[in-house]
């Protein structure tokens, strides 16, 4: 190979930044990394894949071992591409249709960096986050699925991207939407459509009524709900900015794997293993 682990690292530092807000070419900066016979070896820094390897349609959950779990029980055909810092990706068939499920890890600036390589380098079309939330409205409750029609966020991507001239409105394609809920009545599975939150913290102060935004008898998350918040969670902010810089597909699904008004949660096993409804109605929208 030709890159050195001194610029390798280089990169990688750079990407970490730059990828979330599309300033760092991954494809451009491997262009060199070939073997001996001028073929790519390793077409990006954080997915260990030859182009060609991954599917235009990906399932993007956050856990490598869900991961791992939906590929081993959805998919035929499996082939594991990837496995950079535990983050495993597989490629298989899906009823005849090749479909790719990447771990993802957990953030923003996480997925971020995968996002801008799955699209960039390995030609990604349609992305469909398949993850939990935690519900924040009255009417959802522990193991409803929800789809994110537009994703609100106390992140600064959006700033980073517009410089604050335009409060960038991040929704979910339409056409992936409208078959999402399509299928899920036609599996007579329930779901519930919606605004979520996207923050950057997961142990914060919204729930404080003198926390953050509070006003000593109302917490932040008693705003968001009158405002028809369902649910928090952290990387469809990132999904739906990447997707829309790169006019591709994108939804985010969601299990609720924690009810914040009732204090109720799910197993750390059921959040790995369970919540094959949600994986039924990504797979049955994305080989539409």
């Amino acid at each position: 190979m030709d890159i050195t682990r001194r610029n390798l690292f280089k990169m990688a530092g750079v990407a970490a930044v730059g990828a979330a807000i599309g300033q760092f070419n991954v494809a451009e900066a491997l262009s060199t990394t070939k073997n001996d016979e001028g073929e790519i070896s390793m077409a990006s820094i954080h997915i260990a894949a030859k182009v060609g390897e991954v599917a235009e349609r990906v399932l993007l959950p956050g856990d490598p071992v869900r991961a791992k779990i939906i590929a081993e029980n959805f998919l035929e055909d499996i082939h594991q591409y990837t496995a950079i810092r535990n983050i495993f990706g597989f490629t298989g068939k899906y009823k005849g249709e090749r479909v790719s499920i990447q771990a993802t890890g957990m953030g923003i600036p996480s997925i971020s960096i995968y996002l801008h390589e799955l699209i960039e380098v390995f030609g990604a079309k349609k992305l469909i986050r398949v993850g939990t939330c935690g519900g924040m409205n009255e009417n959802i409750r522990l193991r409803d699925v929800l789809i994110a029609q537009g994703s609100s966020t106390d992140s600064s991507i959006v700033n980073q991207v517009f410089g604050g001239a335009v409060n960038f409105s991040l929704l979910a394609d339409f056409e992936l939407l409208s078959k999402a809920v399509s299928v899920a009545k036609n599996l007579d599975l329930p779901v519930k459509v919606g605004n979520v939150i996207c923050t950057d913290l997961f142990y914060n102060d919204y729930d404080d009524p003198n926390g953050t935004f509070g006003d000593g008898k109302n917490t932040f998350n008693d705003k968001l709900r009158r405002y028809g918040i369902l649910a928090v969670e952290m990387e469809s902010a990132a999904l739906y900015l990447h997707a829309a810089a790169a006019n591709v597909q994108a939804l985010a699904i969601f299990t609720v794997s924690d009810d914040l008004l009732r204090k109720e949660h799910c197993t750390p096993e059921e959040r790995q293993s369970t919540f094959n409804d949600m994986i039924k109605i990504a797979l049955e929208t994305i080989i539409q």
